[in-house]
C-alpha cells in the first residue's frame, strides 16, 4: 500500500542509519528531503547519498523550508510541502522524507505530520526513528548524559534565552541544540544561573562529517575561541 514513512537520519554519520531506515530509503519511489532554499543542498538527503542505488533512479524532490521567525512564513511553508506529499503519495508512490536527527525532535516534519492527519486521515503514515546528535555526542565525549536521578534541561538555543536561567537552575545537565551563533549569550546565562567553573563543558559542530570539531573542557576556560558559529552545533554542560 502506498503511504509516507519520515525517516531521522541521524547526526550525520551514514553509518549511524538503522537498517529499518536504509531498508526504507531503497525501497521508496520518491525520496523528499528538506533544504533552506533552491540553491542550497539539503543536508539530511547529503547523509543517506552513500546509500542510495543511482541505478533505480528513485525521484528526488527538494522541498524548501525558509531559514526565518517569521511564524505565517513558517505555517505557510509547512502547510506547502505537507501538501506536495500527500498528492505525491495519492498517485500510488512510496515516499519517504528524511530529517536531520530524529522526526519528533525540533524538526519540521512534526509540524507537517500534524497537517497530514488532519487533512489526510485516511493516508498511510509511519516514522522510523533516527539517533539524535546529543547520543552521539556524549558517546565521542564520554560524558554521560543523566546518571541516577539527574535532571536534563534540552535547550533549542535558537529561541529566547529569557527562562534558560530558570531551567539551570534546576538541571545538572543542559543540552543546547541547533544554532551555534548564540552559544555565547548561552555561555553568559550558565554562569549567571550558578554552573560552577568546575562543570565539564562539551561543544561541536558538523557530528559526523569530516568537518567535524569537538571540544571538551571545564566551563572556567571557555573563551570566544572554543565557540562555534555554526548552525549545526551542540552545546553539553553538566554539574560534577
Amino acid at each position: 500500500m502506498p503511504g509516507l514513512i519520515g525517516i531521522g537520519v541521524g547526526p550525520g554519520d551514514v553509518e549511524l542509519l538503522t537498517v529499518k531506515a536504509v531498508k526504507a530509503i531503497q525501497n521508496a519511489d520518491i525520496i523528499m528531503c528538506p533544504a533552506s532554499n533552491e540553491a542550497r543542498p539539503s543536508i539530511a538527503f547529503a547523509v543517506v547519498s552513500p546509500i542510495i542505488d543511482k541505478s533505480k533512479n528513485q525521484e528526488i524532490i527538494k522541498l524548501i523550508f525558509p531559514m526565518t521567525k517569521d511564524k505565517d512564513i513558517l505555517k505557510a511553508s509547512w502547510k506547502k510541502n505537507a501538501k506536495i506529499m500527500a498528492e505525491t503519495v495519492l498517485t500510488g508512490k512510496n515516499v519517504v522524507y528524511l530529517t536531520v536527527g530524529d522526526p519528533f525532535l525540533y524538526s519540521t516534519w512534526i509540524y507537517m505530520h500534524k497537517d497530514l492527519k488532519e487533512n489526510y486521515p485516511d493516508m498511510n503514515i509511519s516514522v522510523i526513528p533516527g539517533i539524535v546528535s546529543m547520543f552521539t555526542f556524549a558517546a565521542k565525549v564520554g560524558v554521560s548524559v543523566a546518571e541516577g536521578a539527574e535532571k536534563v534541561a534540552i535547550i533549542p538555543s535558537c529561541y529566547d534565552l529569557s527562562s534558560v536561567k530558570e531551567i539551570a537552575k534546576h538541571s545538572e545537565s543542559m543540552i543546547f541544540l541547533k544554532d551555534g551563533r548564540y552559544f555565547d549569550k548561552v555561555i553568559e546565562v550558565l554562569k549567571e544561573s550558578g554552573f560552577p567553573d568546575n562543570s565539564i563543558f562539551a561543544i561541536g559542530q558538523d557530528l559526523g562529517t569530516e568537518n567535524e570539531i569537538i571540544r571538551k573542557m571545564t566551563l572556567g576556560e571557555v573563551n570566544d575561541s572554543s565557540l562555534t558559529t555554526k548552525y549545526f552545533s551542540i552545546l553539553v554542560v553538566k554539574r560534577v
